[in-house]
């Protein structure tokens, strides 16, 4: 059952409110089947008025999006009108979850919608770029198709623009759906709640059985993470691209969680220019939408690179510093091995203001490792004398108790009681309130 939304109004948009598993939705479905959905003002009005609507009565937005772009016939009336349909979905923004569908050509214009969305899915067949493969030879000289340039297979591995993949329209709306499950309708009320069978005090020692004895050694974080979540879901988005993160949407005890967690079998769990702005988009829209953070950590720091550095490691990196800085939702953060220098702050650290810190045993919290302190202090040493700076180094300082006392973190525990321990801290914080200083807005590093 849908409520049509002007539905006299003539163009290739339609608009509707519809349930999704039972949640009324604001839906938008723009047609490609007439001059590949080119949108002329009226159809432009048309989006507009339904993110209003989304907005006024707090219900998600869903857009499947099939546009070649403004209707060239129409002239600046058509960008006027695609203009107008931004801003309303900027408006959006924060207020009420915006899921994109694409789902054939999102050019130029709508390409600029859906990277205002939250989340997008492409199918198999969608593609989007500013400027198409015909711009691209005249002014490169490159020849490329509309695949290579802007497929959902280049968005999901290069650009992050796309959440998830979808092999067809049907696929990408479950999708779309499942995304929706974990969040509320709107910023105003908590996520839904999920009935599950698995026990909230289920030990968890297969979690501690997935590191590597090495503490070079590499492993899947995901294990962890699902040991740990309830009956091993995790919905991962942009998983293909900045893959030394990873960012998921996961239950526990039946409350939504987002999870961060950093990945050591990608970079070694590094942290990079990509990273930083796929986590902190994250943990940005969970504050949003009340969504509880479980941060994983284990990095040796940030990548080091001159060319990482003159393309903005700085600025990029405070992207994530000021994600969980300003955060206010339930925040927990679990070490589970390497927690160094800048990247230990930068992962939600206790002195960031998450709401628990754990670690378990073997935690090595620190400047730096063992390795690098001896090649900076021990310079001019014998061999001999580095290695033994080096095991004094890591028996001493490589361990989480001497964080443990000074309050940096509040719990080195077993990984078997992982589950426990977060799933009632999630339960005890559940009430959580904080008050933000008033002020227009803030001034998020770009």
């Amino acid at each position: 059952m849908s409520l049509a939304i002007r539905a006299r109004v003539p163009g290739i948009v339609t608009a509707d409110v519809r349930e999704i598993d039972g949640r009324p939705v604001v839906w938008v479905d723009v047609d490609a089947s007439e001059r590949q959905g080119a949108l002329s003002s009226t159809s432009s009005g048309q989006i507009e008025a339904a993110a209003r609507l989304a907005r006024d009565q707090r219900l998600p937005l869903v857009a499947v999006m099939r546009s070649s772009g403004a209707d060239i016939l129409e002239g600046l009336a058509a960008l006027h009108g695609w203009g107008l349909a931004a801003r309303a979905i900027a408006d959006c923004s924060g207020v009420v979850p915006v899921v994109v569908v694409v789902d054939g050509p999102a050019v130029s214009g709508p390409a600029l919608l859906i990277g205002l969305a939250d989340l997008v899915v492409m199918t198999q067949q969608a593609y989007a770029f500013m400027s198409g493969p015909t711009m691209v030879a005249e002014f490169t000289g490159v020849l490329i198709d509309n695949d290579e340039l802007g497929g959902a297979a280049s968005h999901a591995r290069y650009t992050g623009a796309a959440s998830l993949v979808a092999p067809d329209l049907d696929a990408a709306v479950d999708l779309a759906a499942s995304l929706l499950s974990y969040l509320p309708s709107n910023n105003d009320q908590e996520p839904p709640r999920v009935d599950t069978d698995d026990p909230i005090d289920r030990p968890t020692p297969e979690a501690g059985a997935c590191i590597p004895a090495s503490s070079t050694g590499s492993y899947d974080v995901r294990d962890v993470v699902r040991a740990i979540v309830d009956d091993g879901d995790l919905l991962e988005v942009r998983a293909r691209w900045a893959s030394n993160v990873v960012t998921a949407f996961a239950t526990i005890g039946g409350m939504p969680v987002g999870v961060v967690a950093n990945q050591p079998i990608s970079l070694a769990g590094t942290l990079d220019i990509p990273a930083s702005q796929k986590a902190a988009r994250f943990v940005a829209f969970c504050d949003a939408f009340n969504v509880p953070l479980v941060t994983f950590v284990d990095t040796p720091g940030f990548y080091p690179g001159k060319d990482l550095e003159w393309r903005g490691m700085i600025r990029h990196g405070a992207q994530l510093v000021f994600a969980y800085g300003r955060a206010t939702v339930p925040r927990i953060c679990l070490i589970l091995r390497k927690s160094y220098g800048g990247a230990y702050i930068v992962m939600d650290s206790k002195r960031m203001g998450n709401d628990l810190c754990l670690a378990w045993p073997w935690a090595e919290l620190a400047v730096m490792g063992a390795g690098q302190a001896a090649a900076i202090l021990q310079r001019r040493a014998t061999p001999d004398e580095r290695a033994a700076f080096e095991a004094d180094y890591a028996e001493r300082l490589l361990n989480p108790y001497v964080a443990a006392e000074r309050g940096y973190v509040d719990a080195v525990i077993d990984p078997a009681e992982t589950r426990s321990v977060i799933g009632h801290a999630l339960e005890t914080l559940q009430d959580k309130r904080e008050q933000l200083p008033p002020r227009g807005h803030d001034n998020t590093p770009l």
